[in-house]
């Protein structure tokens, strides 16, 4: 079961709890920062409104477990509000523009570059977020000559097996794959008895879809009744329990290869033909 602010990742890897001396005085060649960035936003009459932020936090907890000892990667306090306006109105959301998030991401990054910082992953665990991070990524590489890695663990392939692949596709808000995970992580805070079930209808459709192929601009008012788009009924702890047992062993190998990343490798060499 999750518990904040105890374990391996905040007691050694948390930067924010590290001196002004400490922080310059450490290598920073490969040093990794990784800035959580979740949402506090209704999930259906069972999740509480901060799974999000919460999901990101837990599984970030467990990741850094199982990391090498001497692994320079450190941990940024959490971003827990996201750009949710695509729920306002529903009770419980706490939503900011994307003006603000992009601010508040770009002067973070500004701050560590000042500190001697080269890199930095935003670990994003809101879909609404997406689009968002993507550009600012790029803005920050481009200002800040910093290296910019993001990600959302759901697109990890962790739950490939485990959530019928169906619910993988539509259940993207508060259906069997958070409820597990929320279930498996802070049982408590799951309203067992008010587990809901709603998936939009647009399955028959042969381009249209939420999150890829041809999307189209849509509020939860929109898709769901209820809030929700996915079956949360199905949902159990033991699932999220291998699915967060999968994320973390990727996550820990994938943190390795960012930290040994130099962008400066990518690059291919032009061949001209006389």
């Amino acid at each position: 079961m999750f518990a904040r602010y105890e374990g391996v990742a905040w007691e050694e890897r948390f930067l924010p709890r590290l001196t002004s001396r400490q922080i310059r005085e450490m290598p920073k060649a490969d040093a990794l920062v990784i800035l959580p960035i979740g949402a506090v936003e209704q999930h259906g009459p069972h999740l509480p409104v901060m799974t999000d932020a919460l999901i990101g936090e837990a599984t970030l907890t467990l990741a850094l477990e199982r990391l090498p000892a001497d692994a320079p990667v450190w941990l940024l306090p959490p971003i827990a509000y996201g750009k949710s306006n695509e729920h306002l109105g529903l009770p419980g959301t706490v939503s900011i523009s994307a003006a603000t998030l992009q601010g508040l991401v770009t002067d973070i990054a500004a701050s560590l570059k000042l500190s001697g910082f080269g890199k930095l992953l935003l670990f994003n665990t809101h879909g609404g977020n997406v689009d968002l991070l993507n550009v600012v990524s790029r803005e920050i590489r481009i200002a800040h000559d910093m290296t910019v890695f993001y990600l959302s663990p759901s697109s990890l392939g962790a739950a490939d097996g485990v959530i019928d692949p169906h619910e993988l596709e539509y259940g993207i808000h508060g259906g069997d794959y958070e409820t597990s995970i929320v279930m498996a992580i802070k049982p408590q805070w799951v309203q067992g008895q008010w587990l809901a079930s709603e998936l939009p209808n647009i399955g028959d459709k042969r381009f249209l879809t939420l999150e890829g192929g041809i999307r189209f601009a849509w509020r939860m008012a929109d898709i769901s009744e209820s809030g929700i788009c996915g079956d949360a009924t199905k949902a159990t702890a033991a699932k999220g329990e291998i699915i967060q047992e999968r994320v973390a062993d990727i996550l820990a190998e994938a943190f390795a290869e960012l930290c040994a990343f130099d962008v400066a490798d990518v690059r291919g060499a032009s061949k001209v033909s006389p």
